[in-house]
C-alpha cells in the first residue's frame, strides 16, 4: 500500500529542484483551483487560464522562496493566489468588458430526463446568478466554504481576514441568497 506524499514533502522536493514533485502538486490541486477561480469568475476559457497562471505563480514562488513553509499551509497559499488572480481578472474586466462564453459545467450526466435536466440548469443558472450578485468577499468565503469545502479558518487564511469576519461574511451571503432565491426553496 503505498501512502500519499504530503503536500508539505512535495514542496520540500521542488525547493529541492525535483520539478516532477511540481506536477505531483499541481495535479493533486489542479480541479479545486480550476473549480475555485471559475465560481468566482464565472468564465470558464478564462478559468483554465486563470489556473494555469496560478500555478505557474506558485511554481516561481516555490523556485525562488517566495513561499515559506509555517507561514501558511500550501493549499491555503494556494487559494490566496487563485484569489488574488480571479480579483484582477475581475477589476481587469470592468475596465475592459467582453462578451461572456458558454458556462462550464463539469457535472457529469446522471441520467436525468430531458425536463429534470432543463430544470436542474435553470436552478443552476439562477443559483450562479445569485453568488454572482454578491459582494467580492461575501462570495469569495461562500465559495470557499460551500464548494471548496474550507474550515472557516482555513477561509480567514486564504482572504488574510479574522475568523469572526468569516463567519460574518458567510452569515449575510446566506442571509441574500435566501431571500434571493426564496422561490426556489418554496
Amino acid at each position: 500500500m503505498q501512502t500519499e506524499i504530503s503536500d508539505a514533502a512535495l514542496v520540500a522536493q521542488v525547493q529541492a529542484g525535483a520539478d516532477r514533485a511540481f506536477d505531483a502538486l499541481m495535479a493533486r490541486h489542479k480541479r479545486p483551483i480550476l473549480n475555485f477561480v471559475y465560481r468566482l469568475t464565472g468564465d470558464a476559457a478564462e478559468a483554465e487560464d486563470l489556473a494555469l497562471d496560478v500555478f505557474v505563480r506558485a511554481y516561481r514562488a516555490l523556485t525562488s522562496g517566495g513561499y515559506r513553509r509555517g507561514r501558511a499551509e500550501f493549499s491555503t497559499w494556494l487559494f490566496q493566489i487563485a484569489r488574488n488572480a480571479a480579483l484582477d481578472h475581475l477589476r481587469h474586466q470592468k475596465r475592459h468588458p467582453t462578451e461572456p462564453l458558454p458556462e462550464y459545467d463539469d457535472r457529469p450526466d446522471l441520467g436525468k430526463t430531458a425536463p429534470q435536466e432543463i430544470a436542474a440548469r435553470e436552478t443552476d443558472e439562477q443559483i450562479a446568478t445569485a453568488v454572482a450578485e454578491l459582494p467580492e468577499d461575501q462570495r469569495t468565503a461562500l465559495i470557499l466554504s460551500e464548494y471548496e469545502d474550507r474550515s472557516h479558518a482555513e477561509i480567514a487564511a486564504i482572504m488574510k481576514t479574522s475568523t469572526k469576519s468569516v463567519e460574518a461574511r458567510l452569515y449575510r451571503a446566506r442571509q441574500f441568497l435566501r431571500h434571493h432565491l426564496a422561490s426556489l426553496l418554496a
